[in-house]
């Protein structure tokens, strides 16, 4: 799991190329959400071989379909954003510095992981 902060104003879009850089492992497949359905994100990951499942924004000219099935799996991801924004640091950001909220971010899932192999 990659983490990086940008401003909350940030586009989803404009904070794609810090998450996902060269240095990690190739995936076979990019599930996301209509904010990461641009031009730019779509040429990306057809040089890396990926296979985009992005709903198109309502807005696009150029219809382009979306294989439901793989895109249900994103369920999955949403979830587990659920588990970490349970924790209530996390959700309000009370830590001062972004080293510190960051490590927590990184704490949180293996907090979630241990109370998971202990059920």
């Amino acid at each position: 799991m990659r983490t990086e902060i940008t401003a909350g104003q940030t586009s989803d879009y404009l904070g794609f190329d810090l998450g996902m850089a060269d240095n990690l492992p190739t995936p076979s497949v990019l599930l996301a959400d209509r904010g990461y359905d641009a031009d730019s994100i779509r040429k990306s990951m057809g040089k890396r071989d990926v296979l985009p499942v992005i709903p198109m924004r309502k807005s696009r000219k150029k219809r382009i379909a979306v294989d439901r099935s793989l895109y249900r799996l994103r369920n999955l991801v949403e979830r587990c954003f659920n588990k970490l924004k349970n924790a209530r640091r996390v959700a309000t950001r009370y830590d001062k510095t972004a080293e510190s909220f960051l490590g927590f971010i990184d704490i949180t899932p293996i907090r979630l992981w241990v109370r998971h192999l202990s059920t």
